[in-house]
């Protein structure tokens, strides 16, 4: 049974977000939560373990249905905004950045009495480095893990090399396969129909959907379509879980998020975070230790910023979001280090979830 983020239930004092992002100081390469040095220091729940609860499936009802929707495109179509959406909560990260998400993420919903499985991928793109290939390699796996495979086209960029790479491959695909073109709200109409035409004509689609992904435009009739298409079932997951990634995973993803949030235009891509530490206290709170690695000491002065400030804001708004998701104080400490060539590295493709490409 995998281990899956839900709502918090423990009777730990909930956090106020506002007063979860106190300032941090700056000492070196460490951002350090003035808070969280005047904590107590409590002993470590026995358990010490990131706040993730392994919950309990429900008993199998008539009628049930359950399965997997790989959710694939080209970088920046929307993907990630579109599955936090249609799960109803933030699991996947969202930027600007193209190729922001890095290995396939999977977000949990319920409609009626069918369990949807969204399977968040990497952009699809023709890769150029060994970072890129893994990035391909986990898109195309994740579509084949797919009861459904749902193509998510950017209407207002219309296609483009990317988008005409995976209608080829796209093409023996065996799998139910369905359209989805967002951004309806900033194309127009004879634009989109002709949008259709051309793709369509590449591909043959099972169903066609407009939605927006940001205002949720057209997503309850793309949900109600996908809960008769996944094959009748057990769940696989209780019904409040609403993703089996690692907590630990997740809370390295939101302050990556943060990074390239604050550093969109100066900081290169190679850049990775690290959840090395995660501790419970007793008094309710959380102590994360993170590493920000980075190829070059020039990069390193990047993300800390003048005396220490950028990584200082960058701690305060990740520390505010995590305290939110888990509903308790987080102390984040962050540290900052230089590590050549760390994308032909195994060990940090592991971290990510991803297969490290041989050549």
């Amino acid at each position: 049974m995998s281990k899956s983020i839900r709502p918090d239930r423990s009777g730990a004092k909930k956090a106020n977000p506002a007063n979860a992002a106190t300032e941090a100081d700056t000492a070196g390469d460490e951002a350090v939560s003035k808070e969280a040095a005047a904590a107590p220091a409590a002993e470590p729940s026995p358990e010490a373990a990131p706040s993730v609860m392994e919950g309990l499936l429900p008993a199998q009802q008539e009628g049930q249905r359950c399965g997997f929707v790989a959710v694939i495109g080209a970088p920046n179509a929307g993907k990630s905004t579109l599955v936090n959406q249609l799960v109803g909560a933030k699991v996947s990260i969202v930027t600007h950045k193209v190729q922001t998400t890095r290995t396939p993420i999977r977000g949990i919903a319920v409609e009626g009495k069918s369990q949807l499985i969204f399977i968040d991928t990497p952009g699809i793109f023709k890769p150029r480095r060994r970072l890129d290939r893994a990035m391909v390699n986990a898109a195309w796996s994740g579509a084949g893990e797919g009861d459904v495979v749902l193509l998510l086209i950017d209407a207002l960029r219309g296609t483009d090399k990317d988008t005409d790479r995976i209608l080829t491959r796209l093409a023996d695909v065996r799998q139910p396969r369905l359209l989805a073109l967002n951004k309806i709200d900033k194309v127009k109409k004879d634009d989109l129909l002709a949008l259709i035409a051309k793709v369509s004509g590449r591909v043959e689609f099972d169903e066609i959907f407009m939605i927006s992904a940001l205002t949720g435009d057209g997503v309850k009739q793309l949900t109600a379509h996908l809960a008769q298409s996944v094959p009748p079932g057990p769940w696989h997951y209780a019904a409040d879980d609403m993703s089996d990634v690692p907590m630990r995973m997740l809370a390295s993803e939101i302050t990556r998020e943060q990074i390239f949030l604050r550093l969109h235009d100066e900081l290169p891509y190679a850049i990775t975070v690290e959840t090395s530490q995660w501790k419970d206290f007793k008094n309710g709170s959380v102590r994360l230790e993170q590493t920000i690695y980075v190829e070059r000491d020039s990069q390193k002065q990047i993300v800390l910023g003048k005396g220490g400030q950028t990584v200082k804001k960058i701690s305060m708004e990740s520390r505010k979001e995590l305290a939110a998701l888990i509903g308790r104080p987080v102390h984040l400490f962050l540290f900052v280090k230089v590590r050549e060539n760390w994308s032909d590295d195994p060990a940090r493709y592991r971290e990510m979830g991803l297969d490290f490409p041989k050549s």
